[in-house]
């Protein structure tokens, strides 16, 4: 019992101080401490101790992604620093005005991160021409994770087709295919593109109504009109990621993306290189970005990697992936929740599925429903405050709080998918 108290007050205590603003570096650590002594995890000694449980999950996810983070926020900043994403984002302007800035941002995202190029690496690229658009149209910045991560983790994340690894892992477990029940997740995927659309365009309408504005800082980029370079010389290296991320995939899986990303730095140095202001700078601001970035969410895993240690989280599992009633109503919950106690996706997937994958295919549950099911249902308690991605797009690559951008955020990546959830149920329940 005091387990379980642990569990869901070193939880709900990190998702606060998220909300608060707190380090990062200190919380998650600081409340996965909380989590260990409640669940009797000695600090230092033992084959389990919190010590190495957590530096375990923080170094491991470091040893992952440390070069698509790194490559991923160089491609960002060479964006921003050659003008480019600015080049592209006035070209957006000019041919579609500027009440079709929320859409470019959301198209882009939704097309590399279906081409197969990684959540984070997606923000990264995205942002500074995101930026840029809201710059010009005139729209609360505040927005723009919200529009990063809409057009990132819920329609596209998720369904058939997508090369992204939360549409993939089922296959392990069911021997289904990527495009697992494609029909229900074509309808599914048109309602969540349609309906948060509109809910994010109502969000940015009323703030504007309201009187607010793009916030200016002086930070911000401040390139010359002389400089702007022409709009393909930044379409192209966005090409390339998503070209080579997509042709390489099946081959070298997540190595691809470094292949990809390295590509497009390639390309913009090549093709922007005289656009440049200051290339030692943009390299030093961008990998230092990248370190903050990997930090700020390894930091988090290291705290999934201690509740997933405790015998509450095993309880817990066990109950959720035995729920009576309908199986696939079961499936659901049981991902969705354990997404949500790890703050990942991909980690609700693989904790639940070596369990649920014969429970429910022995009682003759159709694969591809399941598999479906599974997918979606992972993409949304997933993104809770102190989901990795949330941190990072929030903090490190659009320097927001999460008091002023998560609540958008958190509806369209949270509601949104859940709603999307439901209907994919009664779907496959009615026909």
């Amino acid at each position: 019992m005091l387990s379980l108290i642990g569990l869901i007050g070193g939880l709900g205590l990190l998702i606060w101080l998220t909300i608060r603003g707190m380090n990062l570096f200190i919380a998650a650590p600081l409340c996965a401490l909380l989590v260990a002594l409640t669940s009797n995890i000695p600090v230092f000694v033992g084959d389990i101790n919190f010590v190495g449980t957590y530096m375990s999950g923080f170094s491991g996810f470091i040893a992952s992604w440390f070069f698509m983070f790194l490559l991923g926020s160089l491609f960002g900043k060479f964006m921003e620093d050659t003008g480019a994403a600015d080049a592209i984002a006035r070209w957006i302007i000019n041919k579609l005005g500027m009440k079709q800035a929320v859409a470019a941002v959301v198209i882009a995202c939704a097309l590399l991160s279906y081409g197969g190029v990684s959540l984070f690496v997606v923000a990264f690229s995205v942002y500074p021409m995101a930026l840029s658009l809201f710059k010009d149209a005139n729209l609360p910045r505040r927005f723009i994770p919200a529009a990063l991560a809409f057009g990132s983790v819920t329609f596209t994340m998720t369904s058939a087709g997508s090369p992204e690894i939360q549409n993939w892992i089922p296959i392990k477990y069911l021997g289904t295919s990527p495009f697992a029940a494609w029909e229900v997740s074509l309808v599914v995927a048109i309602f969540m593109a349609s309906f948060g659309y509109w809910w994010l365009q109502r969000m940015i309408g009323k703030a504007v109504a309201m009187g607010e504005q793009f916030d200016h800082r002086a930070e911000d980029p401040a390139i010359p009109e002389r400089d702007y370079p022409h709009p393909l010389t930044g379409l192209v290296p966005l090409l390339i990621v998503l070209v080579l991320s997509f042709t390489l995939h099946e081959q070298l899986q997540q190595l691809a993306l470094i292949v990809a990303l390295g590509g497009g730095v390639l390309s913009l140095m090549i093709i922007n290189f005289k656009h440049f202001h200051n290339l030692n700078n943009a390299v030093s601001v961008g990998t230092t970005g990248a370190l903050v970035a990997i930090g700020n969410t390894a930091a988090v895993v290291g705290f999934g990697s201690i509740a997933k240690s405790t015998d509450a989280f095993q309880v817990a599992v066990d109950i959720m992936t035995q729920l009576p009633g309908n199986e696939l109503i079961g499936a659901a919950v049981a991902v969705s929740v354990i997404a949500g106690l790890t703050g990942s996706a991909s980690g609700g997937q693989v904790i639940a599925l070596p369990l649920l994958a014969p429970h429910y295919i022995d009682q003759g549950v159709n694969p591809e429903e399941l598999h479906r099911i599974v997918s979606i249902s992972s993409g949304a308690l997933d993104s809770l405050p102190h989901n990795g991605y949330v941190v990072t797009t929030i903090r490190a690559i659009c320097h927001e709080t999460h008091q002023k951008a998560y609540w958008a955020m958190g509806a369209l990546t949270v509601v949104v998918p859940l709603m999307g959830l439901v209907l994919a149920i009664a779907l496959f329940n009615w026909f």
